[in-house]
């Protein structure tokens, strides 16, 4: 069984993994160039790397499957997901749908904003979002789609119920896909995760299961200004784990150990995985949740919106988020000796970021 890293150790991450599905193998991408580094073109190597993880070796060879993808998150709390197996053109649709929403007229999205449930359905708009101690509020609007409960779920009290616009016909359907399409990846991913801590490979199914699971559709408009507000301000992510389909504008950038910021542009057709905070107490920080940001674009991009489709995976609300004892050590002593509840620790963070 693969193991995770012991306080002693300083994981380092696998590059060039073998990709199963061609035999070749898998070209790092570069992270780097917020360092002043110049890559392969400019004659001189990068120093940092995301290697993609071929997801098809998790059927192939599940424990070195979880020892790369393990080896990733421990090194910069990201991985990313090549050869991930989901339907492409249902992918494009749910985006298409996005989009057609975002183009309506705001007078048309404000009929969608739901008073009361800290933003965890339906529209948010322009100008709320705020990240945690930021002064300026995140150049964002966003839609959440989260978890049909049937009537009379005691989950109902704090999972409302979805909204729908009915202007996009097949948004439904569409987002509805998506959400248990990347649901059930991100479970396959947390089992993985649970090898690499040396756990039972179904220890995360209960914590996750009827989860308050968020996905997001996020919209950041042209920003042909100068000013203090980003499209979205440095932060680290409250839930589980953020599985990320890749956009089509550049901006997603990641905080190094030594506090630059690498940028990250994965390959078409992959997923970007981040260890998010909830995660990171329960592994008492074996797994980092990283602090990122999404700058505004360069001056010829300006005119240009950026389209992003996150998925939040949380535990259940009842969870009680809990250190592992696994995590534990002498020269690790716990981080977090008093055990919460994933609803309050959501709670907390959602007041924190102006969403409650």
């Amino acid at each position: 069984m693969a193991r995770g890293p012991t306080a002693q150790e300083k994981p380092r991450l696998t590059r060039g993994l073998l990709s199963p599905a061609t035999g070749t193998t898998l070209a790092a991408f570069p992270i780097a160039a917020a360092n002043g580094l110049e890559g392969p073109a400019g004659g001189q190597a990068l120093t940092d790397t995301i290697a993609p993880v071929s997801f098809r070796l998790h059927s192939q060879d599940v424990d070195a499957f979880a020892e790369a993808l393990g080896a990733s998150f421990a090194r910069y709390g990201f991985a990313v997901i090549a050869d991930h197996g989901l339907d492409q053109a249902r992918i494009d649709a749910a985006g298409a749908d996005a989009k057609a929403f975002f183009a309506l007229p705001d007078a048309v999205k404000a009929r969608y904003k739901i008073d009361g449930i800290m933003g965890q359905r339906g529209y948010t708009p322009f100008g709320v979002e705020t990240a945690k101690g930021a002064a300026h509020f995140d150049l964002k609007e966003f839609w959440h789609v989260g978890r049909d409960l049937p009537p009379g779920h005691p989950y109902r009290a704090i999972m409302p119920d979805n909204v729908w616009p009915s202007e996009v016909p097949g948004f439904r359907g569409d987002e509805q896909w998506l959400f248990a399409a990347l649901e059930a990846l991100g479970d396959k991913l947390l089992s993985a995760m649970a090898r690499y801590l040396g756990l039972d490979p179904a220890f995360f199914a209960p914590t996750t299961h009827l989860g308050n699971s968020v996905l997001r559709l996020l919209h950041y408009p042209p920003a042909p200004f100068d000013g203090p507000n980003v499209r979205a301000g440095a932060h680290e992510d409250i839930n589980a784990i953020t599985l990320l389909l890749g956009a089509e504008e550049a901006g997603l950038e990641v905080m190094d150990r030594d506090g630059s910021w690498l940028p990250i542009n994965p390959p078409p057709g992959s997923v970007v995985c981040n260890i998010g905070d909830m995660l990171q107490r329960l592994t008492n920080d074996v797994l980092p949740s990283t602090t990122h940001r999404v700058v505004n674009p360069p001056p010829e991009r300006r005119g240009v919106p950026r389209y992003s489709t996150p998925f939040f995976l949380h535990f259940a609300p009842d969870y009680l988020i809990e250190t592992l004892p696994g995590c534990v050590t002498p020269e690790r002593p716990d981080r977090y000796p008093v055990p919460i509840s994933a609803n309050a620790y959501l709670e907390e963070r959602l007041a924190e970021i102006k969403l409650k």
